[in-house]
């Protein structure tokens, strides 16, 4: 078996444990707010400024992999986890939560995001690419498959204290596996790239990786097919991990559901997120990316429209098919993206990336935010359900709108 498939094996158990962290959240508004008296939009705002973050660290982590490494990026990204999610243990105050759970660990997952995943599948594939991008985009969801039964039932057992001692933990024994086994480069262990016909040389470190992630971003956002994908990849954001991972929990609560059994369904979501991204994949290695965009998009704004009739105190078929539907489609659009950055930007394809990402958070922190101020003012999240649906139907239409990028002109000798 060819090196790079041990790396790529690395590379999801390292986004397994940076996981961990993004599915607590959801579970804690509810204990935070009898705790301490804090309402939904101070907690939902240090959700979003981890979000926001998540998506703004990530293009310059690529370039900063480019200049020092993934190896060492990953290393110290997955101590930041670790620090700020234990100092969360003996907060007091709001502004602490803001640091710890909104800067600390916002910056070391964003150093965790999927521009790492990028980064990965680029040095270390040129056949396979999408079904990598897939496995590796599905390792965030199977973190959140493992974690989030047992956070929910530590935080319904026993506060919320030794939830976020155990993200710690699961981030910090993470690290030794970076440092010992993963590799930055094929050319390190003096191999190919799997599925390569020539051998291809390490390149010298990139200087001025903040200054390069600048010029990335100014150079593609003179081009209309950076803004669509960041616009469309915003709104995916907004309907996954500013909606449901943030606010299906206390949603469900609100109808009478026990947290648990909430939490559960949203690991049922990490279940079948698994098997659509891998499947999303496999497609995007044989299908035209923008179609498949815009039938993924156009699921989901449908499905969310069905949502404030489904939510009720007990788990019923027609929410489970939802549960599972959502799964299939929850990060199905990452591969896709991926592709339609390669295609148009090349070797800057990963950074490019990193900055659709970080439309893709502040698209997210944007509705944690107001999804928690919206249920403080009107009681309900119905409206954001309707919202958020109707963004998406947007999304389908600005995917299928992005144009090829076209084909180089061969001249004649």
């Amino acid at each position: 078996m060819h090196r790079a498939w041990f790396v790529a094996a690395v590379a999801f158990v390292t986004i397994l444990g940076a996981a961990a962290f993004r599915s607590l959240p959801g579970l804690l508004i509810d204990p935070l707010n009898d705790d301490f008296g804090w309402s939904r939009g101070t907690i939902g705002a240090a959700v979003s400024i981890n979000l926001a973050l998540y998506g703004l660290t990530a293009p310059f982590a690529a370039a900063l992999m480019d200049r020092f490494g993934i190896r060492r990026v990953v290393a110290v990204a997955l101590s930041m986890i670790a620090l700020g999610s234990g100092l969360t243990y003996w907060m007091t105050a709001a502004w602490q939560l803001l640091l710890c759970w909104g800067l600390l660990v916002g910056l070391g997952t964003g150093s965790m995001a999927l521009a790492f995943a990028a980064t990965v599948t680029n040095r270390w594939f040129t056949e396979r690419r999408g079904l990598v991008t897939g496995i590796l985009t599905a390792a965030s969801a199977s973190g959140q498959l493992i974690f989030l039964p047992l956070l929910s039932w530590m935080v319904e057992k026993h506060t919320w204290q030794p939830a976020v001692v155990t993200v710690a933990l699961a981030a910090l024994v993470v690290v030794p596996f970076v440092w010992l086994l993963l590799r930055d480069h094929p050319a390190d262990v003096g191999l190919k790239p799997y599925g390569a016909q020539e051998f291809v040389p390490k390149p010298a470190p990139v200087q001025g990786a903040a200054r390069r992630a600048v010029t990335v971003l100014f150079s593609a956002a003179r081009t209309g097919p950076f803004w669509l994908l960041a616009g469309t990849f915003a709104i995916c954001g907004a309907s996954t991990n500013g909606l449901i991972q943030t606010h299906f929990v206390p949603a469900a609560h609100d109808h009478g559901m026990r947290i648990t059994a909430a939490a559960s369904l949203l690991a049922v979501i990490g279940v079948f997120d698994v098997v659509g991204t891998i499947a999303s994949g496999w497609l995007t290695d044989r299908f035209e990316p923008r179609r498949l965009l815009a039938v993924y998009y156009a699921l989901r704004g449908i499905s969310l429209l069905f949502l404030p009739m489904l939510l009720a105190p007990s788990v019923h078929p027609p929410m489970l098919f939802f549960i599972v539907f959502y799964g299939l489609d929850w990060v199905a659009t990452v591969p896709p993206t991926v592709a339609l950055c390669r295609e148009q930007y090349g070797d800057d394809s990963a950074i490019v990336f990193g900055w659709v990402l970080a439309s893709h958070q502040v698209g997210a922190a944007l509705v944690a935010f107001l999804g928690g101020v919206a249920r403080d003012v009107f009681g309900t999240y119905d409206m954001v359900w309707y919202a958020s649906g109707a963004l998406c139907a947007a999304a389908a239409l600005m995917a299928l709108v992005i144009r090829r990028r076209p084909a180089p002109t061969v001249v004649a000798a």
